[in-house]
């Protein structure tokens, strides 16, 4: 399995443990409040990870090609996950288990730094939406996503992209329409 610019890993000799799936777009592949079992690595599609707030569904982050995706506290720590995750498009996916994971991870030299630089940018990323929310107006926060992940806006539903704002699909509309 190919990995983006991780040199220093040889992934070849692990891609026994990577099983590949296609999932239809709307597929979900965890639930929350269940144990988070694998680890997705996209080849192709998108995913987005969700909260359920008394039946309103919040989406919480975007993921395409060359990302991973796992509800990573879960994974790690066997807790019920505190979002879902599904595909938004039709996906190709390599998988991964907990156990091979940990596999990987105790047999790979420099697999534990990847993994940790992998948590500080989705870290960072959650630390920059949380601190949007608290300065910005929902245009700056509308800006920024397109100046920051244009991705998102030519790829994502627009309902996905008022939730994501903290916004209605309808003031998302009028904030475009001033653009």
């Amino acid at each position: 399995m190919k990995q983006g610019n991780v040199q220093s890993i040889n992934w070849e000799i692990f891609s026994s443990y990577f099983k590949q799936i296609e999932v239809p777009a709307r597929t979900i592949l965890l639930h929350e409040g269940r144990v988070s079992k694998t680890m997705y690595f996209i080849q192709k599609g998108c995913l987005r990870t969700w909260v359920n707030n008394d039946g309103k569904e919040i989406t919480t982050q975007f993921f395409f090609e060359n990302d991973s995706v796992s509800s990573i506290e879960s994974f790690r720590t066997n807790q019920p996950s505190l979002y879902s995750i599904e595909s938004l498009e039709p996906c190709v996916l390599q998988t991964i288990s907990q156990k091979d994971f940990k596999t990987i991870l105790e047999n790979a030299p420099g697999a534990k730094a990847v993994f940790e630089e992998h948590l500080f940018k989705r870290l960072l990323q959650g630390q920059k939406l949380f601190y949007s929310y608290l300065k910005n107006t929902p245009q700056q926060r509308y800006g920024e996503l397109i100046e920051n992940y244009p991705r998102i806006v030519q790829r994502v539903p627009q309902h996905y992209i008022a939730s994501y704002l903290g916004i209605t699909s309808v003031s998302l509309s009028r904030i475009r329409n001033r653009r």
